[in-house]
């Protein structure tokens, strides 16, 4: 693929100013600029700026057997102060 002269550059210009006309191509000039700038900043300060180290991970819990229930014996039904034997 042949690169671009000095003239297929000079055409291009003329048909991007006569598509878009003088005002829009400075404005579009001026936000591409100020966003080439604005990357710069940020990645220089990611640069400048040490990596914080993460903080340990903490180690997960010991989980501790609860103590087993013995269950109780059934306990005799309450009485009711009546002799079953007596009616």
């Amino acid at each position: 693929m042949p690169s671009l002269g000095g003239w297929e550059w000079v055409i291009l210009a003329l048909i991007a100013l006569l598509l878009f006309g003088g005002s829009r191509l400075a404005g579009i000039g001026k936000n591409t600029g100020k966003a080439i700038r604005e990357f710069k900043e940020e990645t220089s300060t990611l640069r400048a700026t040490p990596a914080e180290p993460s903080p340990p991970t903490p180690a997960p819990p010991t989980v501790q057997p609860s103590p087993t229930v013995q269950p109780s014996p059934p306990t005799p039904p309450a009485s009711t102060g009546a002799d079953p034997e007596r009616s």
